[in-house]
């Protein structure tokens, strides 16, 4: 099983997660971060560290999120790794918990 990183990352892109992921396999969009599924190793550290709550296990996805789950594995194969922490949008904070900021997704 893999984690995949959910909506409320959207335009919050905080890199917490990033930092501590043992085996690089976050991407990172203009706006969003996604999880490689095929590089993931399933140890749970991103889900931690994640100070908005966006990144579940697979099996955990919330209900009317799991087109996310396919998303992450597209954007990855398009987006480059993204293995250090860089500091997170200046507005972050108010985006965190709005609603239905899939169409803001900058691909």
């Amino acid at each position: 099983m893999t984690h995949v990183v959910t909506e409320n990352c959207i335009n919050c892109k905080h890199t917490d997660c990033v930092e501590v992921c043992p085996v690089d396999c976050f991407h990172e969009g203009p706006n969003f971060l996604v999880i490689d599924p095929d590089e993931c190793i399933d140890c749970t550290l991103c889900v931690e560290e994640c100070p908005v709550g966006a990144i579940y296990a697979e099996g955990d996805v919330p209900a009317g999120q799991s087109l996310f789950v396919t998303l992450n594995a597209e954007l990855a194969r398009q987006w480059p790794v993204i293995a250090a922490k860089v500091p997170a949008p200046d507005d972050a904070a108010e985006w965190d918990g709005k609603p239905d900021k899939l169409r803001l997704l900058i691909r």
